[in-house]
């Protein structure tokens, strides 16, 4: 049975190292980690809960579509992803 606390985890589990020193997380990753958590999300949900829930994630996609990116681009923010 999924936990609605189980959530921000599957978030923090999805968020991606890149060499560079950013961070940046994938719309399909949270949402395969979310399944993986008995979660069932669509990709527009996984989206709308980046966007409500961390606010210092910004959406770099460079197609149109659910299938997003988004990268933390202030570390030093009061919310910590």
């Amino acid at each position: 049975m999924p936990r609605k606390s189980d959530i921000p985890a599957a978030f923090r589990k999805s968020v991606v190292h890149e060499p560079s020193g950013r961070r940046i997380v994938r719309t399909v990753d949270f949402q395969r980690e979310l399944a993986n958590l008995n979660h069932v999300f669509t990709l527009r949900e996984a989206n709308r809960w980046i966007e409500n829930y961390q606010s210092c994630f910004k959406d770099i996609s460079t197609e149109e579509g659910e299938r997003r990116t988004f990268f933390l681009y202030n570390p030093n923010s009061a919310g910590s992803y």
